[in-house]
């Protein structure tokens, strides 16, 4: 809308002058050119040839079911679409580090009509690829150095090498091979990984070192839903750390061989992983163990998230979990189930919930845990602009307990002896597979044989209670 103001020069006649004056400011309307649309779906298209430029190792047979879903488009808006889902399918392979696409004009010899050409331009990846990033276990950094070789035999088969080392003195090394299938059902990946792996708890006294094999079969039923069918057998090395280790931690060390089958299912409908504004998650896991070697036990645990938007700023999260631990023969104190610490029940030290002896933690057979937590922007920063989208506010309410009951009526006395504490804090996203929280935490309920860590308390993890 434009305001047009007209007034009569002192002395000039009101008759014929051409100047006038007006109590009310004039209107005018300034209405937009409409500009024209195309519905690309009104227009019939179909694909003529798909050209794939900058192979080398891949194989034909690979690329040609990737793009075959191309020559099923009507129209042109089918084959954008189209276009978009087999670049999304090629960049799945691992096999390559650029894709582009170009549609044009169908032409030449065998061309109709309605004939299009869609060109994809890509570039493979070099045979070796290394580098050096930075993983999160247990509340402890890793570095992480790794060569990869992908696409061996030219069907996105890929080895990996990786050596990690934490500041806990703790230090991992792995070789695994894996083979996708992106064409077949439910698009299956299988992998085999044999590691060492070598890690110092200091809150339970002991250094863990695993030498294994892990078989893996991952596949998914639904976009949203993954599952992990697994088989790994190890050979475990417990020791103490230090002379004054307590005997009951003492009685747990020494070798031993476990064999154990593993599924794990989880379902993922959050809008985004680490800084969830509305969306649910589920991760449910079960262990049988006892398939050969000297260990023999039966664990589920259990993992909930659901958040939910208050304003385009706020959002309000509930998390919860439990975890079961059925003990046959031979599980000792690797096996067991442990609470406590920023990562899972704040206002606590690391596994500072549950049994105790002399000051160690020696975990339980069951726990429960609940969270609640308000999230918000960093004050006076706007929530999306630079290093203010990587920030969060937030304050929380969290209860849990650790036990090892003995069953009937003094097992669920046991899980009802509740340790709560709340408090506030800023988390920072490390990527979208991390997070790093500083928290101001104050501890409401306790026992006597907990830790409590009440004041500023700092924690680095992937998965947050």
């Amino acid at each position: 809308m434009g305001t047009v103001y007209a007034k009569a020069e002192p002395g000039e006649s009101e008759v014929g002058g051409g100047l006038f004056e007006f109590e009310e400011p004039i209107e005018l309307d300034e209405e937009p050119i409409p500009k024209p649309t195309v519905k690309l779906g009104g227009v019939r298209a179909r694909v003529d040839r798909v050209h794939v430029d900058g192979l080398n190792r891949t194989k034909d047979d690979i690329i040609k079911s990737t793009v075959d879903d191309l020559f099923h488009a009507t129209d042109f808006e089918d084959v954008i679409l189209r276009a978009h889902k087999v670049r999304r399918a090629l960049d799945s392979m691992g096999c390559f580090r650029d894709i582009g696409v170009y549609i044009d004009v169908s032409s030449g010899p065998g061309a109709t009509p309605e004939g299009l050409e869609v060109t994809f331009q890509v570039k493979e990846l070099s045979r070796i690829v290394g580098g050096v990033n930075t993983t999160v276990s247990e509340n402890e950094g890793n570095l992480v150095v790794g060569v990869k070789m992908p696409n061996v035999l030219g069907r996105g088969e890929r080895v990996q090498a990786e050596y990690s080392m934490g500041y806990r003195s703790s230090s991992n090394f792995s070789i695994a091979a894996t083979k996708p299938y992106p064409h077949k059902p439910l698009v299956p990946v299988v992998s085999a990984t044999v590691y060492q792996q070598n890690h110092e708890y200091p809150w339970s006294g002991y250094r863990l070192l695993d030498r294994g094999l892990l078989l893996d079969l991952a596949f998914r039923t639904s976009p949203a839903t993954k599952h992990n069918l697994q088989w790994e057998g190890l050979v475990r090395d417990t020791s103490v750390l230090s002379k004054t280790t307590s005997f009951r931690v003492r009685e747990s060390s020494g070798p031993q061989m476990k064999s154990l089958v593993r599924h794990i299912v989880s379902v993922d409908r959050r809008d985004e992983p680490i800084f969830p504004s509305r969306g649910v998650f589920v991760q449910f896991s079960s262990e049988l163990a006892g398939l050969g070697g000297g260990v023999a036990h039966l664990k589920t645990e259990l993992a909930a998230q659901a958040s939910l938007p208050l304003t385009d700023t706020l959002s309000v999260q509930a998390s919860g979990a439990a975890g079961v631990l059925h003990d046959v023969f031979g599980s000792e104190l690797a096996d067991r189930l442990y609470l406590g610490g920023p990562a899972s029940l704040r206002g606590f030290a690391q596994r500072g919930v549950g049994p105790q002896h002399d000051r160690l933690a020696t975990g339980g057979l069951a726990y429960w845990a609940a969270a609640l937590h308000l999230w918000a922007p960093l004050p006076f920063v706007p929530p999306r602009a630079g290093l203010g989208g990587l920030f969060r506010s937030h304050l929380f309410l969290n209860a849990g307990c650790l036990a090892a009951p003995e069953g009937g009526a003094a097992a669920w006395q046991a899980l009802g002896e509740a340790r709560a504490a709340a408090g506030g804090g800023v988390a920072l996203r490390l990527g979208r597979v991390a997070r790093l929280e500083l928290n101001y935490c104050v501890p409401l309920r306790a026992l006597p044989a907990d830790r409590a860590a009440p004041g500023l308390q700092f924690g680095v993890a992937a998965h947050f209670l």
